[in-house]
């Protein structure tokens, strides 16, 4: 049973990450991918959240399991950004490719870290 929730709420993220990344893209048309930037940001500080509440036991493990690795692993796409900084790579601009990688790397493990942090908050 644990299992078919796990789909059903990754499928809700694939979902979420859908309608974000049209949204930014409507509005957003430089070569910079932010639009997986942005998901992956949010997806990584909640998940920080998520590891503080349940350290501290506040939500139960399989809470846990449904929103990290259900919700958040459908609605962050590590994949995506990769395949992003290859096509940017390919198409001559290394500059921006390797900000890209820099940032995709070094911005989700700080906001790993402030969520963490929001979520031990009062604890």
């Amino acid at each position: 049973m644990t299992a078919l929730l796990v789909c059903l709420c990754g499928g809700l993220g694939a979902v979420a990450r859908f309608v974000l990344n049209t949204s930014i893209q409507r509005w957003w048309s430089r070569a910079f991918p932010l639009s997986t930037f942005v998901i992956n940001v949010i997806a990584t500080f909640c998940a920080g959240v998520a590891a503080a509440a349940y350290a501290s036991m506040a939500v139960e493990q399989s809470t846990y399991l449904l929103f990290v690795t259900g919700f958040l692993g459908g609605f962050s796409t590590f994949s995506t950004a990769i395949n992003e900084m290859v096509s940017l790579a390919r198409n001559g601009r290394f500059a921006m490719a390797g900000w890209y990688l820099l940032a995709t790397v070094v911005v989700p493990i700080v906001c790993v870290a402030l969520g963490w942090m929001v979520g031990s908050l009062g604890r």
